[in-house]
């Protein structure tokens, strides 16, 4: 288990042997994800797909990092034909564990084989435009791209539902069965799905089976030789009445005339009932075809849209996960400083210990972490800046102008707001050759206490300066 608070690993305990944090709560919640996580498999072993989505996403709530629970999740939407979720899981999983992570392989399975992932981003678009089509009242156009997307993703459950849906308000029940019983096929109860078959049987006043009719084939049978019977019945009646067969006479033109009466006849009802027949076909094929033009032009113009839209959501994405790495990183290592410092001062490391507080930026820490900050910043600052002064002070004494700068940052960065600790530092900068820094110090004497004798000095050094003169005076005036 990883501690919330300093990101370190702990055994299972109720304290963090780290920083001392209190880890019952987490301890609970981690059992908890874990339980739903087991739930959430069971679920997905019995085919309950969206059963599982939801007990997955329980255990994710109490624990993000159950790298089992996110990759599961992961899969289960790829088994519901949703791969952008699933890719978006894995991405995160992997991101929590790097190392050792089956997400790594599932990532690569599916970047493995570039045309099916396009094959199935292609299907979430064309689902995308075919809501689109329905929300404008074109659920022809709609009906015909989820057939194409079918084809394309067959385990696209959210299809199924809107083909059967389009379907169902076209009062063409026997098709909408039939589409929802290859959703079953994916996802058994599906809540979605088990609506939509109950809508069915109250408008058609028969319950809808789930099993496969076929294993009963004796019935089928049966009702055959029924049929079979009642035909070779029928037969039998009509060969037990004797039919009266009447005799005439024709000559040769009335058996011309009559065939030529037929042969006429036969035109006329071949006109009649053939021509609309084939003109009704062409005109169908035709409108298929304008039809199927009209949808894969809009396909084409979603495509760029999408694209364009792909490639903006694409770099907002990296971004924002490489300043959340950042940000994680960040806080990490102010943890471990913090850790550090409370090491270095419990061993007598004074000076350590305050190197790494002045290394840590205490806005990122929790309440918990600035109380300890704050303590050990308190235990620490008073020996520590009064022994960075004197050492300051003794080796500007001594000559030594850039040891004494390096001490006096320091015991500067501990009190911004002394005098003394200024006032040596702009000299040390003087006397050591360091221009720049010694009137940006000097300068911060003028801003700290203006319109008194220490500032009218610091400008005089100041002047000096920049007229290129390092000043006449070796010992710095301080003002008590």
């Amino acid at each position: 288990m990883i501690c919330i608070q300093c990101g370190a690993t702990v055994p299972e305990d109720p304290f963090c042997p780290v920083c001392g944090s209190d880890l019952k709560i987490q301890t609970i919640a981690c059992h908890l994800s874990n339980q739903f996580y087991n739930q959430g498999l069971d679920k997905a072993q019995i085919r309950d797909l969206s059963g599982a989505i939801t007990l997955l996403r329980q255990s994710l709530k109490y624990n993000k990092r159950n790298i089992d629970a996110r990759n599961l999740l992961g899969l289960v939407y790829y088994e519901t034909g949703e791969a952008v979720s699933a890719l978006s899981e894995w991405v995160i999983s992997k991101n929590i564990k790097p190392d050792d992570n089956l997400a790594s392989d599932y990532i690569e399975k599916l970047q493995a084989d570039p045309e099916k992932l396009d094959q199935i981003n292609d299907s979430i678009k064309k689902y995308n435009l075919a809501l689109i089509c329905c929300r404008d009242g074109n659920e022809d156009v709609a009906a015909i791209q989820l057939k194409k997307i079918l084809r394309q993703n067959p385990r696209l459950i959210k299809a199924y539902h809107l083909l059967a849906l389009i379907l169902i308000k076209n009062r063409d029940y026997k098709q909408a069965r039939k589409v929802l019983r290859k959703a079953v096929k994916i996802d058994r109860t599906n809540s979605t799905t088990l609506r939509f078959m109950k809508e069915i049987d109250e408008q058609t006043g028969t319950v809808t089976t789930l099993d496969n009719r076929r294993r009963f084939p004796w019935q089928r049978e049966e009702k055959e030789e029924k049929q079979l019977s009642d035909r070779e019945l029928a037969a039998a009646e009509n060969q037990s009445v004797i039919q009266p067969v009447a005799f005439r006479e024709t000559s040769a033109f009335s058996g011309t005339v009559n065939i030529i009466i037929g042969l006429f006849l036969g035109v006329l009802l071949a006109c009649v009932i053939a021509v609309p027949t084939v003109r009704q076909q062409i005109n169908r094929n035709a409108d298929e075809r304008i039809l199927a033009y009209t949808t894969d032009l809009s396909v084409r113009e979603k495509k760029i849209e999408d694209l364009e839209q792909q490639i903006a959501d694409s770099n907002n994405t990296v971004d924002s996960a490489r300043n959340q790495i950042a940000a994680a990183e960040d806080q990490v290592k102010v943890y471990e400083n913090l850790v550090k410092a409370n090491q270095a001062y419990r061993s007598d490391n004074l000076e350590g210990a305050m190197n790494l507080l002045l290394e840590t930026d205490s806005s990122k820490l929790s309440v918990e972490g600035i109380t300890l900050f704050n303590e050990l910043y308190n235990s620490v600052a008073e020996p520590v800046l009064q022994q960075y002064s004197t050492r300051g002070v003794t080796c500007y004494s001594q000559g030594q102008y850039g040891q004494a700068a390096g001490y006096l940052e320091k015991a500067h960065a501990i009190s911004p707001g002394d005098y003394n600790i200024l006032t040596y530092l702009a000299h040390s900068y003087r006397l050591g050759g360091e221009t720049e820094k010694a009137i940006k110090t000097f300068t911060e004497i003028t801003e700290n206490y203006p319109d008194t004798r220490r500032a009218i000095v610091a400008q005089q050094y100041i002047d000096l300066l920049n007229s290129g003169n390092s000043g006449s005076y070796d010992n710095p005036i301080v003002e008590e």
